[in-house]
């Protein structure tokens, strides 16, 4: 099943996403269940919605403006360098724990939404990644039960201000410009996904490849890092896991590539689809 979050006339709404268009499944269940989120927190959630895949669509695909998956997370927690090809091209050691750092709500951008380059750097850069979406309360899980806690999967953009990123040994700056990530432009259900561990990730800049790379590359895979996060913290339905971008990001490149105002990025996980971009100027 895949799930989308989107904007019509009548308002913020979400849906299932089907060969004929969008089911609007806000408009059937919006009282009970006003978000994709509320929905997934339900232990009924996802099998009401998937009652509604018989319906008629109510909405084309092109017809409405997509929101974040997820349009309020509690959580949006990162993984850094969890690909060897990008650990080595930043010059990091082998660490034995991941590295995270956390993302704002208002960083996110749905499908079709600027990203935003920011008056104060010209140095935005794209990350290509596979996003968890968390379907369940979990803490302390075992990396051999984790995916038990995943609802589904999607694709996500986390560009980086990469000058803020290294003012200080912390990320955050760098990491939470407003609109600085995509997120979407649905989410695919674990069990239409298939293996967490075997997808593909790709990322397009105006239409060049820039990145490519498979999930069996991760240095510490969805299981391990479930695990590790839920050691200290509680997962909740709704939060997202950005599980880390593969080499060949714009900074390392020579010369450097970064985003600038005009450009195009896309982001392609295997089974969840294609996360487009537009990148567009800081508003003055």
């Amino acid at each position: 099943m895949k799930l989308a979050s989107f904007r019509t006339a009548a308002g913020a709404t979400y849906g299932l996403v089907t060969d004929h268009g969008l089911v609007d499944a806000g408009a059937r269940l919006g009282r009970r269940w006003p978000t994709l989120r509320d929905a997934l927190a339900a232990p009924e959630g996802l099998s009401t919605l998937a009652a509604l895949s018989a319906e008629p669509a109510t909405h084309a695909l092109d017809a409405v403006t997509y929101l974040p998956v997820i349009t309020q997370p509690e959580k949006v927690i990162c993984v850094g360098v969890n690909y060897h090809a990008h650990r080595l091209e930043t010059g990091r050691d082998e660490m034995p724990y991941p590295t995270l750092f956390s993302r704002f709500s208002n960083t996110l951008v749905g499908h079709g939404a600027p990203l935003v380059s920011p008056r104060v750097s010209t140095q935005l850069d794209f990350e290509a990644e596979m996003a968890l979406v968390i379907g369940a309360r979990a803490r302390h899980l075992k990396a051999e039960d984790a995916l038990s806690a995943v609802a589904g999967f999607t694709c996500f953009q986390d560009a980086t201000v990469r000058d803020w990123q290294r003012h200080t040994t912390q990320f955050t700056p760098g990491k939470n410009f407003v609109s600085t990530a995509g997120l979407g432009p649905y989410m695919v259900t674990r069990d239409a996904f298939g293996d967490p561990r075997d997808a593909e990730v790709v990322m397009r800049l105006n239409g060049v490849e820039m990145q490519r790379a498979t999930t069996d590359l991760l240095i510490f895979d969805v299981g391990r890092l479930l695990a590790y996060i839920t050691a200290f913290t509680e997962l909740v339905p709704g939060d997202i896991v950005a599980t880390g971008t593969p080499g060949g990001v714009g900074s390392k490149r020579t010369p450097p590539v970064f985003l600038k105002p005009g450009d195009v990025c896309e982001v392609e996980v295997r089974g969840v689809g294609v996360l487009r971009n537009p990148v567009a100027a800081e508003a003055p």
